[in-house]
């Protein structure tokens, strides 16, 4: 390698720009603590005149991003397109396959193609780092991969999306309804003009996906992930959680459960008020690890934004520059196995009900009936207002059950006639940290 390490960035959006920002007024700081110059060969991106408010005019452009994999003057290819397959796919095999490491923060094709990736990147010798498709500025994968190499991972939970957060944080703070509070969202820069990957939760599934990868050795397994996102959450429903001493928050849970098997899941969950992922607000990911050694670790911070993913993508590449290598995923790629997934009907946990129902008489002793014949307990219970022959919320929350009982219940409680919607079911988190 060279005096400098030479890179070529291809996309230049938010995080794009960002690492050059940072490169322009880091220079010195960076070859401090790289050990070497960190230079720009080439740049990439689909518009050459578009005004990204920085000074682009002495790198060398690219018009063809892949062209980045066959220049001899690359060291390390900086893939910001985006998009689980098309360009950003075929520039990340085409560099791999020419020996040159890669960096990432392209969550969907690491949670898709992972696996294919890092065997590719073992095969030629180079490194495939991705530091920033997880959670933005926070160091997540640098974390499980060597902070907690020692341990067995017992389980790894997160919010994993901020945009989310913001949207539950101020529901909660404000009593505004959802679009609302996606519309305010969409005008701050938080939310896209297409909300669907955040709000419905694929965003966060595919960061899930390479952190269940990642602590469990196994290959990222997306198409059987089991995804729910916000968009049936509403103020009531955040209100009477409040009541009960809870948050609700969109989580990422991958757990090792019994006889090795594992589940991961994507989903609102309540939480406790007063743990550490209850008091994660606005903007902000979170993400905990439990190690069998060193107990819980948690890790806070902002998971977007041009400034935290860029510095991400630079400690990948500073990593580089060091001359150190890690396995993409933690272990070598021929020992990742395929993973065995829980039946999540078997999962046992509280959950959090609400029916809106007719207030007549019987009601009550009706739903109580059918979650006594599914096995189904209930812990608190919780009836506002008194309007006979209208709609009032039923609201209980249960003790332990599996799910599939659950959905089983709801089935036949949604077939009452004095039951006047499909009941909400949102499952609880007793975290004690």
């Amino acid at each position: 390698m060279s005096h400098a390490l030479r890179i070529g960035i291809a996309g230049l959006g938010t995080v794009g720009t960002g690492l050059i920002q940072i490169i322009q007024d880091h220079g010195a700081l960076l070859k401090g603590r790289a050990g070497q110059s960190i230079e720009i060969s080439a740049i990439s991106a689909r518009s050459k005149n578009k005004d990204r408010g920085i000074d682009l005019s002495s790198y060398h452009w690219v018009d063809d991003a892949i062209e980045m994999a066959d220049n001899s003057d690359i060291d390390v290819v900086v893939e910001l397109i985006g998009g689980s397959d098309g360009p950003a796919l075929a520039l990340t095999k085409r560099a791999l396959q020419n020996k040159k490491h890669v960096v990432t923060a392209n969550k969907a094709m690491m949670a898709h193609h992972g696996y294919e990736l890092a065997q590719l990147a073992e095969e030629n010798g180079v490194s495939l780092n991705y530091e920033a498709s997880i959670a933005g500025g926070i160091p997540i994968v640098k974390a499980i991969r060597e902070g907690f190499a020692a341990n067995s991972i017992k389980g790894v939970y997160g919010i994993l999306n901020g945009t989310c957060n913001y949207i539950l944080t101020e529901m909660r703070e404000t009593g505004r309804p959802f679009d609302d509070v996606l519309k305010e969202a969409q005008e701050k820069g938080y939310a896209e003009a297409d909300p669907s990957f955040d709000v419905d939760g694929v965003d966060a599934a595919h960061k899930l996906c390479l952190l269940s990868a990642l602590a469990f050795g196994r290959k990222p397994d997306f198409d059987t992930l089991e995804i729910t996102g916000i968009r049936h959450i509403n103020t009531t429903d955040i209100g009477f959680a409040s009541e009960f001493g809870y948050k609700i928050k969109l989580l990422g849970i991958a757990k090792r459960e019994e006889n090795n098997m594992y589940s991961q899941r994507l989903e609102p969950c309540l939480v406790p008020e007063n743990c550490v992922l209850g008091s994660v607000e606005g903007v902000f990911n979170a993400v905990d690890v439990e190690g069998d050694y060193v107990g819980s670790g948690h890790l806070i911070g902002r998971g977007a934004g041009a400034g935290p993913t860029a510095s991400a993508v630079l400690s990948d590449i500073i990593d580089i520059a060091r001359g150190y290598s890690c396995p993409t995923f933690g272990c070598p790629a021929g020992d990742l196995t395929d993973p065995s997934w829980i039946d999540a009907g078997e999962l046992e946990k509280r959950f959090y009900i609400r029916c809106d129902v007719v207030d007549q008489p019987g009601v009550l002793a009706d739903v109580s009936k059918i979650l006594q014949n599914h096995d189904i307990s209930i812990e608190a219970f919780l009836q506002r207002g008194r309007d006979p022959g209208q709609s009032v919320p039923l609201v209980m929350i249960t003790h332990e059950t599996r799910q599939k009982n659950i959905t089983q219940a709801l089935g036949d409680i949604e077939k009452l006639n004095s039951v006047l919607e499909k009941p909400c079911i949102i499952p609880i988190e007793d975290f004690q940290s």
